[in-house]
């Protein structure tokens, strides 16, 4: 098994979690960065606005958004943003 899962208390607000595990003998320290990227798409043409079109629009934004962000960082997991919510949260883990 490479990974476990363990429920972290971590404020909406924080920008940076550091955990330290210990395997063995060993003390491994672990930072996680929980961000949130503007999940709306305000800037679009009002004649283009429909459902699909908007989701497409906030899909490839959050493509961009990930391509695009620190290298050292690798994406852990992206979290479902409520119904009409203007960020999305987005969880990194320190290469």
């Amino acid at each position: 098994m490479r990974e476990i899962c363990l429920p972290i208390p971590v404020g909406i607000d924080a920008e940076l979690a550091e955990v330290e595990v210990k395997i063995g003998n060993k003390n491994l320290k672990i930072q996680f960065r929980l961000e949130s990227f503007p999940w709306d798409i305000e800037d679009q043409e009002e004649d283009v606005k429909d459902g699909i079109t908007d989701n497409l629009m906030k899909i490839y934004k959050l493509k961009k958004t990930i391509a695009d962000y620190d290298k050292d960082w690798e994406l852990i997991q992206i979290f479902t943003p409520a119904d009409n919510a203007r960020y999305i949260q987005i969880l990194f883990r320190k290469k």
